[in-house]
């Protein structure tokens, strides 16, 4: 069982069935539970099954267009506005590869500043330093939203250097030694090393003009 963070009171567990079909099922905890500040998901991946899940609710994910097979899923409508080419986005994001049976990686909640708040991770959109699948996903977001991407290897990292990096040397080193490992990769396990399982909140959007 893995904790992520968003701001609703909602419990996910998460179903990797056969490619292409991903599926999640929903219902909301009690809002007892839930702290003010920010609400906790509880997140269950299961890599590959074929069982079912019960739950009051069930929701999938779809595939977004043009996007080389990135899947999403809103957990939160947004209220801001759309980013587009060019501008400096803010993200918090918690990211997850499946390989590892969900392991997270990394998460902008756990970056902080001198005052211990969370720092978000911020590109230009369009720049081509961030892996693909994360700027597709963002850039049909709005301001305020959060959405649940998975990401094939082929949207993924490519290579070291691509952003987000864990600021932690040994998580680094584990993802890429996971992604990259010839042994598998020359096995033909390749299409599964590399997917990754993002949970992003677009924080702000600013234009350059601005």
């Amino acid at each position: 069982m893995i904790r992520c963070f968003a701001r609703a009171p909602f419990i996910a567990t998460v179903h990797f069935a056969s490619p292409p079909s991903i599926t999640i099922s929903a219902s909301h905890s009690p809002a007892s539970s839930v702290s003010a500040s920010r609400r906790e998901i509880s997140l269950s991946i299961i890599a590959v099954t074929s069982g079912y899940f019960s739950s009051p609710a069930r929701a999938e994910f779809s595939e977004i267009p043009n996007s080389g097979g990135v899947k999403s899923l809103d957990l939160r409508i947004g209220d801001g506005e759309v980013p587009i080419e060019g501008d400096q986005v803010a993200i918090h994001y918690y990211g997850r590869l499946a390989a590892k049976q969900g392991w997270r990686f990394d998460s902008t909640y756990d970056h902080k500043d001198s005052s211990g708040d969370s720092v978000p991770f911020t590109f230009i959109l369009g720049s081509t330093n961030v892996i693909p699948g994360i700027e597709t996903a963002v850039r049909s977001m709005k301001v305020g939203g959060i959405r649940r991407v998975v990401i094939p290897p082929s949207q993924g990292y490519q290579n070291t250097s691509q952003e987000p990096l864990p600021p932690n040397f040994f998580d680094r080193q584990r993802l890429f030694t996971t992604i990259f490992n010839p042994t598998r990769l020359a096995n033909g396990e390749g299409s599964t090393l590399g997917t990754l399982v993002f949970d992003i909140e677009l924080v702000s959007t600013r234009r350059p003009n601005r």
